[in-house]
């Protein structure tokens, strides 16, 4: 029997009239044709080469309907009856399937096609099940005017993806395939081009393609300025310590480094005085932020070490003497930043790079292909310690002091690092004792003041924005009446991520009170770590900055907002003295804000997540009992007004060889990769 298309019904001479008709593109239907009912028609996909492809037709009718598929060149699908067809995609095709009864009646599908990719490296998930994927962006390109622009892009999707090609936020009409040809580019057609690919489940993006008209006389060809597609970063200052010595400059230099990256359109999240488990779950909420073509910039400053060519930062918690399984290893934060394909990733560490215990056993860390555009700026070079200095009431950390100092000029990444080295080289207050460090595979002049592209904002950007409004979020301002008559207003400023000040301002008194005081507490109490007297200067001047339009009558410093388990409930006191009679009298209100700032991210489910690890038995050493009692604070040496150098002490250094220069993913042997 020939499996050529069959154009006989068993009981009827004009079906093959019908089939005849079909190959010309003529569909028409004979016999009853309510009698049967496509309910479903099949869908067109793209897919890469070999996926399986299910197609399926639902149809009603009376009695069995029979099903036979066919493909474009006028073939049975062979063994094809049914509604379901599985085929194996090697190249494109289309299908189409016949519907019949018993009783002549037949109607056919809707033409779908199989859309076959054959791209090299597609970069698909191993699971994947359908949804968009775009393999191949735009490039940035520079065209001679009159000559061709070709732009393509091409995407994986099930249903088949639609194209809309865009220039400078606006639509172009008729632009809707997955290849965008201009047959003579002139200059209106220079500008910002980017793809909108969708279907009826979802829509993504494509990364912005710069082109660029040069006029035909011009050779030269320039490269079009790099632009991010997001700029995330995340800031730890850690200086309350409770087995190691206090330090004093991470507060201002978080503070005022948050500050310089606002301005250059980072989303910063700002953190102070961490556990181990703290900065690991900061840090995963951090990399959930990262996606391909953004500006990842991760700072730390405080006490750290250095082992077998790793960075590790010390949690305020950690033990004596320093251990790995205490600490944050810095590269494999810069390792889960690369994987997340980010167009520049950089690593500002604010302190010591002393060798310390060299002979235990490196954490392992698997070995990364190079993605290139990835930036270390140490403040000191290995085997180093790197100082912090006071001038007046403020501490700082000399290496952030000229960072902040070059920071917003707009130059390659690199550069800027090059001239906070060349400042602190020549400060007599650190010659021969600290010198900055440079790492980089930067492969293009990026910067950080680059532009952020917005147009063309993908589900990932909206995500990204809803993720960074949840860490910033601050209760709004509340005006509480009491049955007295006085009016108070509570308002909130951020310092920090996990820092939040509570201001109290009586706004009317009423006629029966008066000599109004107001006073803040909260519950749970929180605990204000710049309550000693070497830091309530420094804090005294960051409330100053941050006060409302009005002074307040009186504040609440509100710290450690990652550890809030449960809502933060503002307790405001009201203390005045009744009109007429000259009595002291006291009424309460509470205010329930929820959970301020990076208290929302409930960070404290990443340290409950690790300790279960740990009782499971899984390969996370232990800590130990670890006791929180403090040190006694080290005492600030020099004069008043007079800059000193404060080593940010290191653990005694183990003697060993000095090795050869480490790199920063050295080990070789695949192992699974656990922080």
């Amino acid at each position: 029997m020939s499996h050529k298309r069959s154009y006989i019904f068993d009981c009827s001479l004009y079906k093959a009239i019908e089939c005849m008709l079909l190959k010309c593109g003529i569909y028409m239907v004979f016999g009853r044709s309510s009698d049967i009912v496509i309910v479903q028609h099949p869908i067109s996909v793209c897919v890469p080469l070999n996926y399986t492809v299910n197609l399926s037709v639902r149809a009603e009718g009376t009695g069995i309907l029979n099903y036979q598929w066919f493909k474009s060149d006028e073939e049975e699908v062979f063994g094809a009856t049914r509604a379901d067809l599985t085929v194996t995609a090697q190249k494109s095709q289309l299908y189409i399937c016949r519907v019949n009864d018993q009783f002549c009646n037949c109607v056919f599908s809707e033409w779908v096609k199989v859309k076959v990719l054959d791209i090299a490296k597609p970069g698909l998930p191993v699971a994947w099940r359908g949804e968009l994927h775009i393999a191949v962006h735009p490039a940035p390109q520079t065209v001679r005017q009159g000559q061709r622009l070709t732009l393509s892009c091409s995407a994986f999707g099930i249903p088949i993806p639609h194209y809309q090609w865009y220039r400078n936020g606006h639509p172009l009409l008729g632009k809707t395939t997955d290849t965008l040809q201009i047959q003579n580019a002139e200059a209106d057609h220079r500008g910002t081009y980017l793809c909108s690919v969708s279907n009826v489940e979802e829509e993504r993006w494509t990364e912005p393609a710069d082109v660029d008209i040069e006029p035909s006389n011009q050779l030269k060809v320039t490269a079009p300025k790099p632009t991010a597609t997001d700029k995330v970063a995340l800031l730890i200052g850690n200086l309350n310590y409770s087995h190691h010595p206090d330090l004093m400059a991470p507060t201002m230099d978080v503070h005022e480094l948050a500050n310089l990256l606002q301005q250059l359109d980072f989303r910063v999240v700002s953190l102070l005085d961490l556990t181990r488990e703290e900065m690991l779950a900061a840090i995963d909420k951090f990399i959930l932020l990262l996606d391909r073509g953004v500006y990842a910039l991760f700072y730390y400053a405080g006490h750290g070490y250095e082992r077998s060519g790793r960075n590790y930062l010390v949690a305020i918690d950690a033990p004596q003497p320093y251990r790995p399984e205490n600490c944050v290893c810095v590269q494999r934060v810069m390792r889960m930043m690369q994987e997340k394909r980010t167009a520049l990733s950089v690593v500002l560490l604010d302190t010591c790079r002393t060798w310390y215990n060299q002979d235990c056993i490196a954490s392992e860390i698997r070995p990364l292909v190079p993605m290139g555009n990835t930036v270390y700026g140490y403040a000191t070079c290995e085997d180093s310690e790197a100082y912090e200095v006071q001038d007046g009431g403020k501490s700082t950390g000399i290496f952030t002091k000229y960072l902040n100092k070059h920071i917003l000029q707009p130059e390659k990444v690199t550069h800027v690092l090059e001239q906070v080295s060349e400042d602190l080289g020549r400060d007599p207050l650190v010659t021969g004792k600290q010198a900055v460090e440079i790492k980089h595979t930067l492969k293009e002049p990026r910067s950080l003041t680059d532009p952020v592209r917005t147009t063309g904002h993908t589900g990932e950007l909206r995500l990204r924005d809803a993720c960074w409004r949840q860490a910033n979020e601050l209760p709004r301002q509340k005006l509480l009446v009491f049955p007295c008559g006085v009016e108070v207003e509570v308002r909130f400023s951020a310092l920090f991520s996990n820092v939040m000040v509570a201001f109290g301002t009586v706004k009317t008194t009423g006629p029966r009170a008066q000599d109004c005081t107001v006073t803040l507490r909260s519950t749970p109490a929180m605990e204000d770590i710049f309550s000693s007297p070497g830091r309530s200067g420094e804090m005294d001047s960051l409330l100053l900055n941050n006060l409302v339009a009005e002074n307040p009558d009186c504040s609440l410093r509100l710290c450690g907002l990652q550890k809030l388990q449960g809502s933060l409930v503002i307790q405001v006191d009201l203390h005045y003295t009744q009109t007429g009679r000259k009595l002291r009298l006291q009424e309460s209100k509470q205010l329930d804000i929820g959970k301020p700032l990076v208290a929302s991210c409930d960070l404290y489910r990443g340290q409950q997540a690790l300790v279960a690890q740990r009782q499971e038995g899984a390969p996370v050493q232990s800590m130990g009992h670890v006791s929180h009692r403090k040190q006694p604070p080290r005492q600030t040496l020099g004069q008043p007004g007079r800059p000193f150098t404060r080593k940010a002490e290191c653990a005694a250094k183990v003697p060993t060889a000095r090795s050869n220069e480490p790199e920063e993913n050295d080990e070789s042997e695949p192992q699974d990769f656990t922080l």
